[in-house]
């Protein structure tokens, strides 16, 4: 217990965390650390020795699950072998070369080559580059702008936190760079107008995207990028006819699609990639996460051959692609990568996203429906939300101060469940690893089913005190 203990104190004196109230850490009025300790299937454990189901997937990452020692044997070797080259000036390893023939051959729209980094959020900055490069190499210097859309995610770099539509992504740092645009959000349970259905509300949103481009000049505007499924924002699946309505506009102006597959990507949704499922045919493609199972870092801008071909047509007059880093393509992450990938195949995880991912739906609809403070039920494969209203039927919202959304993952975090409060809302979010059985399935949905009903009922309490 001591030693747990100087672990958390060191921590608290020299780790700056992610996504944490510094002061409140810092004076210990959040308590100690998590020190989260192993792991194993869709369990991991803490140096308390409390087990929780990770109904999240770490950051919706963990799709093998936790202990897979096949990984853990592939970095072994490779780290034996070679532990670092870099891929500079053609230099590259044997796995990096099967891995970028593998995504080449998987991935969606007409995919050509691959660049390598250690995020969603460099890859995101990678696109931006690959834009703005490949305009400048086909003469139109002036194309340059990306559009992103409001509660879309693409990470918290510079330009590629600017894309992420969030507010508190940008609060106090300067963002959104200039250049960067955003557009509504394909929700249409909060965007439809009275009556709305779902194709009018995509075209709606379709011809909001059409009138931005016109507005901005389309001779300025040069790509597009957006989620399959709204990830951080909402876990929100596209409305009907969405991607079809989408895309036709950015090809009438000429507008590269960079499909944001970090999520999405290697199962998730119950195909191999959110664009297979919703016939997204994109120019640039990201990965990350589930691209190593989340075992090592490793991200993946996968270029399209219309936007390639420019690169090499190009290549005698400007010279070299100067774009990399130390550790693009690092072996040990392409092992890592290759070894996950087996079994995403071997074990057919997509598939059985999509078989688990439908009872996971039914489940979520049957147990939170028609709960008084459910406003929507969603999702796709293994990715899942509820929403929390204060009145259904109104969709009025609950007051801020409530903190619905946090204190219902809080008590599912107390029963061993650990589920996402998501921002914009109070929403309970899911993203289990791809290897969770239906049994678990129902043991996720049953302890979120009775950590909602605890704050409910403490919520009529609180109403009958005021």
């Amino acid at each position: 217990m001591n030693h747990i203990k100087t672990i958390a104190n060191l921590d608290r004196s020299s780790v700056l965390h992610p996504f944490t109230q510094l002061k409140e850490y810092a004076s210990g009025k959040i308590g100690d650390p998590t020190i989260v300790t192993g792991g194993k299937g869709i369990r991991i454990e803490d140096a308390q020795g409390h087990s929780y189901i990770d109904g999240f997937a770490g950051l919706y990452c963990v799709n093998i699950g936790y202990g897979r020692t096949e990984v853990a044997e592939a970095i072994a070797r490779q780290a034996y072998k070679l532990a670092y080259y870099h891929s500079y000036a053609a230099h590259t390893t044997e796995e990096l070369a099967i891995l970028s023939d593998r995504l080449v051959r998987m991935g969606p729209g007409k995919p050509s080559k691959v660049f390598y980094g250690l995020s969603g959020s460099d890859a995101n900055e990678t696109q931006a580059k690959l834009v703005w490069y490949y305009n400048n190499l086909r003469g139109q210097p002036k194309k340059k702008k990306i559009i992103s859309r409001e509660r879309g995610y693409h990470g918290c770099s510079v330009i590629s936190g600017s894309m992420t539509g969030m507010s508190f992504y940008h609060d106090h740092m300067d963002l959104p760079f200039p250049g960067i645009l955003h557009t509504g959000t394909p929700h249409h349970y909060w965007g439809a107008e009275p009556g709305e259905t779902e194709e009018a509300f995509s075209r709606r949103r379709a011809a909001e995207l059409e009138q931005l481009i016109l507005r901005e000049g389309p001779e300025t505007v040069g790509a597009f990028i957006a989620e399959p499924v709204l990830g951080t924002g909402g876990i929100t699946p596209p409305p009907a006819g969405y991607w079809h309505e989408v895309q036709a506009v950015l090809r009438r102006y000429d507008v590269l699609l960079i499909a944001d597959e970090v999520v999405c990507g290697f199962g998730r949704t119950g195909a191999d990639f959110g664009s297979t499922l919703y016939e997204i045919e994109p120019d640039l493609v990201t990965v990350a996460k589930g691209l190593t199972s989340g075992y090592v870092p490793l991200s993946g801008a996968i270029v399209g051959e219309k936007v390639y071909a420019v690169m090499e047509g190009a290549a005698e007059r400007v010279g070299a692609f100067s774009h990399g880093y130390t550790y693009s393509g690092h072996p040990i992450a392409a092992a890592a990568a290759n070894a996950v990938l087996d079994i995403v195949e071997k074990e057919q995880l997509s598939d059985r996203a999509r078989i688990v991912g439908s009872h996971f739906q039914k489940r979520l609809k049957e147990r939170f429906a028609q709960l008084e403070i459910v406003g929507e039920v969603r999702g796709v494969g293994l990715l899942g939300a509820v929403e929390f209203v204060a009145d259904r039927h109104t969709k009025q919202r609950f007051d801020p101060q409530l903190k619905v959304g946090a204190r219902i993952s809080k008590a599912a975090r107390d029963r061993g469940l650990i589920a996402r409060a998501m921002p914009h809302g109070d929403i309970l979010g899911f993203a289990p690893p791809l290897v969770v059985s239906e049994a678990e399935i129902d043991e996720i949905v049953d302890l979120a089913y009775r950590a909602t009903k605890q704050v409910m009922d403490e919520l009529a309490k609180e109403s009958t005190t005021v």
